[in-house]
């Protein structure tokens, strides 16, 4: 199933299948349940009107989003190569605890054809396609959207400490085009793909997959929430994959990414 978000004239309306679901029943309060009981009634609530209107990204206002860093080869290289501490990064990769780090809120989270933002004082800027796990108020993974971690690599490789200011910030986190949901078997093996598009020239392509993480996703969503509570569901992003060699992100660039059955489309804006 798809879970959808769309902006209408009676404000937003979360749809499934292509279908509305009830004004009242929003993402937040499906996250409450389990998700056997989730799934159940996404098959039993969706109405005979199809879903129209401007996409959405596909979270509430007040959802959270986190990231793991540091879960792929490809990304401790590329970490290791901007920063000037670069055993650190290979001290995270070997390392037990993963790097776990707050992202954004929901509202300012970029959906599908809405612009991501590259920082003013940065001068080297990239994005991170990632494969990003919904997860509910039981801890359980009920499945998945693409996602953008946009980050500025020269503030972080300046000093770590200034990971926030790398990553945090308007325009830093997309997500979408919706929530491919399912269970967590169906999530073992996922294609991520990137595709950067400048002047209408595709400048890069590339695609890797979820097989190369060297943590589990069991694992991520238990170190996130070992001792943090999300009553209503959180999402998390896994750690990037692929990463762009000696390129940085231009305004009106155009950054597509599709990880499994989801794809989302974003230009970019300074």
């Amino acid at each position: 199933m798809l879970l959808t978000k769309h902006k209408t004239t009676n404000g937003s309306r979360w749809a499934v299948d292509g279908h509305l679901l009830p004004p009242s029943l929003i993402l937040s309060t499906l996250l409450e349940m389990p998700r056997e009981k989730m799934f159940q009634t996404l098959k039993t609530l969706s109405e005979a009107e199809p879903a129209s209107g401007e996409s959405e990204a596909p979270i509430d206002p007040m959802h959270e989003v986190w990231a793991a860093g540091v879960t792929y080869l490809r990304s401790r290289d590329a970490r290791k190569a901007e920063s000037t501490v670069a055993d650190m990064y290979q001290k995270v990769y070997e390392a037990d605890r993963p790097e776990i780090f707050s992202k954004s809120i929901g509202w300012r989270v970029s959906g599908n054809g809405q612009p991501i933002r590259i920082r003013k004082d940065s001068t080297w800027n990239v994005p991170e396609p990632e494969l990003v796990l919904v997860i509910n108020g039981f801890n359980e993974i009920v499945g998945y959207c693409a996602g953008n971690d946009v980050s500025s690599r020269d503030i972080e490789g300046e000093n770590p400490l200034y990971l926030p200011q790398a990553k945090v910030y308007n325009g830093s986190c997309a997500l979408g085009h919706g929530i491919w949901l399912c269970e967590p078997d169906e999530i073992k093996t996922i294609a991520i793909r990137l595709t950067i598009q400048r002047e209408n020239k595709i400048i890069f392509n590339g695609e890797a997959n979820t097989d190369t993480m060297k943590r589990t996703l069991p694992e991520l969503v238990d170190f996130l929430t070992r001792e943090l509570d999300f009553p209503q569901g959180v999402f998390l992003m896994t750690g990037t994959c692929l990463v762009p060699d000696d390129f940085t992100l231009q305004p009106d660039d155009e950054v597509i990414i599709q990880v499994g059955e989801t794809k989302i489309q974003n230009r970019v804006k300074r």
